[in-house]
């Protein structure tokens, strides 16, 4: 009898893998592409984002699984990316263009247990500004650890989405934007 309780344990163990959560390409906001018109006939190309600690695709949620990135991304790649895409959008994006803006990812992290997204951002200009943001995203969560988790990895496209919104709408934006100071 032990025997076989044994044999049922291990089959569980190895059909019951690990699940992953996988973040949804990032989708442009009207918010933020309305916002970015505002700064019409300035041309902004976008170097590279790092991160301050080791960077990273995926981030463990309660020992359930993983929440990753879309197209392996880092994190800080995919905030850069989805900055890209805002500023393509809002025609303010070029590839060569008098002020480059850098980013570098300050902290990223999560609780799936009380639904938030903490995410903080320098970015640089190439003029010798810079500017630093937070973004606190609040979702709604749940006790169950696949519901959690799964909600957590659809909650990040929107943080970023506000967390771009921070930068664009701050005042000291346009600071970064110009090519003369």
């Amino acid at each position: 009898m032990l025997k076989k309780t044994c044999m049922v344990a291990v089959v569980a163990l190895t059909m019951s893998g690990c699940s992953t959560y996988s973040v949804n390409r990032y989708a442009v906001s009207v918010d933020n592409i309305t916002t970015l018109k505002q700064a019409k006939g300035s041309k902004l190309q976008i170097g590279e984002f790092n991160s301050l600690k080791k960077s990273q695709t995926s981030i463990m949620c309660r020992g359930v699984g993983p929440i990753k990135t879309p197209d392996g991304q880092t994190f800080e790649g995919f905030i850069r990316k989805a900055f890209v895409d805002e500023l393509k959008m809002a025609d303010l994006y070029a590839s060569e263009a008098p002020v480059t803006l850098t980013g570098t990812l300050d902290s990223i992290d999560f609780s799936s247990a009380s639904g938030k997204w903490n995410i903080a951002v320098t970015i640089n200009s190439s003029n010798g500004k810079s500017l630093s943001v937070v973004e606190n995203y609040e979702f709604t969560s749940s006790f169950y650890g696949e519901t959690a988790c799964n909600q957590t990895a659809q909650a990040l496209m929107p943080a970023v989405q506000n967390l771009i919104g921070k930068i664009v709408k701050n005042n000291q934006f346009l600071t970064l934007i110009k090519s003369e100071l």
